[in-house]
């Protein structure tokens, strides 16, 4: 396991860079293996050095690309795979380990692409307006896989850690695209909030 300050989702790439003795031993580990390793989010503290609390849901992700520098430091690319719920923490030896289990998703429904249209939009404009997508007409290629693509929105999406957490943690990926969606339209109201007491200096603009 490799707890991280950030949620990787099932279907997304995260590159990630490896220096901590006992993570450089587990990218070894794992190349050697399967490629597999699972990551869960750090509520509180800091992958350096032990003693954090990480969160007991997370995601299995295969290593898909790796390079060793000279000072021993490793550069991975990794994509998830799918969900997991951590059932027992064991020692941290020679890295954090666990017993998990895999947690499938519930089935899409007739709704399900009508809720990634809405929230694939929303998304959209929420980002261009904070700055962060300079073009809302061209929308990211989502995959054709509602579960996955429900993942890809959630990583695309300006969400915090925790709120992050919370789209994983969804049951299937209608709950998810409603969690956004709301998520968004909240910053939404936020953001016309802003507007409405400095309309000449709105998030995004310079």
């Amino acid at each position: 396991m490799f707890p991280l300050g950030s949620v990787v989702l099932p279907g997304v790439a995260v590159p990630l860079r490896v220096f901590e003795p006992r993570y450089r031993a587990l990218v070894m580990t794992s190349l050697t293996s399967d490629r597999l390793f699972g990551s869960v989010l750090i509520e509180r503290g800091s992958e350096v050095g032990g003693g954090d609390l990480r969160a007991n849901s997370g995601t299995l992700v295969r290593i898909v690309d790796a390079e060793e520098n000279a000072d021993g430091q490793w550069a991975i690319m990794v994509v998830g795979v799918e969900r997991l719920r951590v059932v027992q923490w064991l020692e941290d030896d020679p890295f954090p380990r666990c017993v998990a289990d895999v947690w499938p998703d519930e089935d899409a429904d007739v709704n399900t692409n009508s809720l990634l249209e809405r929230t694939l939009a929303t998304t959209l404009r929420v980002a261009h307006r904070i700055g962060v997508l300079t073009d809302p007409e061209t929308p990211p290629e989502l995959d054709p896989d509602p579960h996955t693509a429900s993942f890809q929105l959630t990583a695309i999406s300006p969400l915090g850690p925790l709120d992050r957490l919370t789209a994983l943690m969804a049951t299937g990926p209608n709950q998810r695209l409603e969690f956004l969606l709301a998520s968004l339209e909240e910053q939404t109201a936020m953001l016309d909030a802003l507007d409405a007491l400095d309309p000449h200096d709105s998030p995004g603009e310079n």
